[in-house]
């Protein structure tokens, strides 16, 4: 590692860390090489590696609300959203509307999805305060019960007699805590058994959260999100989305109960001492609320293609499950092996995303493929067909995940 020039050099302590990751990650795991940086994504690609899974980023009304508003409010004021105490203002009155949408009676933008549930976690849990997390939720969340100082006791993935278990170990009076959840899982799209899990937080009052980030707009009538399809409303105490999904928006959002608003705003510190989200994002947000209310075809489209892609990739022998949304985890074992199997599908014009530890666990790198609205019925064919054609070429039978489902 060479020394800048306008820089201090690195203690030894540091310098090795980052030697470390070097030695483990690009020449052990990687092979020498970066795995995420892919090939330019030529015109004509299928490209399923982000988010907009309503197709929406480009709607016309969308951005023509966010240039109104940069046109009449430029950016808006760089400070922190705690300063905002007006109740009419666009901020105050888009958070009323989410909120009301899932049933809750308030709630709070914040910067992000993860300031959401780290400011969450540590205005709810603290030193000694058990945190009850599937294995599988959020990294942000975990982060989360670190930052409180609680305890995290982790369960199996949408495992509700492990849940009931790890409760039951500790002593009677030390089982109220906090139960966490999300509703659609990020890797994998899988649902989460949320009545059966809500129903064993309350036999130990305990407090529940869902994060309905990949389920906020594209799940539920009119997009509320499954909390409020499954009339759970009145027994989750706290929804968090990430409002980068669905709504195309950066920002997060925690809809609450009565109450907690303005407690968070001055115990969360992200809330505290990050900037308030600009106004062009709020008119975004607003827009992309509506466009989801108004145009309901596009989950209906969005579910059924997910249906038809889930059969068919499974007939062919990929371990995606017929039972998850969205969301298609191809798992393959090793960072090394999953990168080549990206490399074949983006050399076909199929183009989705890397996911490596942190995002995973060791061993269980994957490539997430996540379908939206936008896919015409011929886009569906080529990606089942492509996917058919290259089964036998990218070593399916070998794969970690086949191993595990089979």
């Amino acid at each position: 590692m060479t020394q800048s020039k306008d820089r201090p050099g690195l203690p030894t302590f540091l310098k090795q860390r980052v030697a470390r990751f070097q030695e483990d990650c690009f020449k052990t795991e990687w092979g020498g090489r970066h795995l995420f940086k892919s090939r330019p994504v030529p015109r004509g690609s299928l490209v399923l590696s982000n988010n907009d899974y309503l197709d929406i980023a480009c709607h016309p009304r969308l951005i023509d609300a966010q240039r109104a508003s940069l046109a009449s409010r430029g950016v808006g004021l760089m400070m922190s959203p705690l300063f905002d105490q007006d109740p009419d203002s666009a901020r105050h009155r888009i958070e009323q509307v989410l909120a009301a949408s899932v049933g809750s009676a308030e709630g709070v933008l914040t910067q992000s999805g993860y300031c959401a549930n780290i400011g969450l976690m540590q205005a709810i849990a603290g030193a000694g305060i058990p945190v009850y997390i599937d294995s599988m939720a959020h990294a942000s969340l975990h982060a989360g019960i670190r930052f409180a100082n609680a305890v995290a006791v982790r369960f199996k993935h949408n495992d509700v007699s492990d849940l009931r278990s790890k409760i039951s170990q500790r002593p009677p009076s030390q089982r109220s805590g906090v139960v966490v959840m999300d509703s659609i899982y990020s890797t994998d799209g899988s649902v989460a058994p949320m009545t059966a899990m809500v129903n064993v937080a309350r036999e130990c009052d305990s407090v529940v959260v869902v994060d309905e980030s990949h389920s906020f707009g594209t799940h539920g009538p009119h997009g509320r999100g499954l909390v409020a399809s499954l009339k759970l409303a009145k027994k989750v105490h706290f929804v968090t989305v990430s409002l980068a999904k669905a709504y195309c928006s950066r920002a997060g959002f925690i809809a609450c109960p009565a109450g907690f608003r303005d407690y968070f705003g001055f115990e969360s510190l992200p809330a505290i001492f990050s900037s308030a989200l600009l106004p062009h994002d709020i008119a975004g947000i607003e827009a992309a609320h509506g466009i989801i209310g108004d145009e309901a075809w596009r989950r209906r489209r969005l579910h059924t293609l997910t249906r038809h892609v889930r059969v068919e990739l499974a007939a062919l022998g990929y371990p995606v499950g017929l039972e998850g949304e969205q969301i298609i985890a191809l798992e393959v074992g090793s960072d090394f092996d999953t990168a080549a199997v990206r490399d074949r599908f983006e050399e076909h014009g199929i183009f989705g995303a890397l996911f490596t530890p942190p995002a995973t666990s060791r061993g269980r790198s994957l490539v997430r493929l996540s379908l939206h609205a936008g896919l015409s019925d011929e886009d569906v064919q080529r990606l089942v067909t492509t996917l058919g054609k290259l089964r036998n070429v990218i070593g399916l039978s070998e794969w970690s995940g086949v191993r595990r489902v089979l």
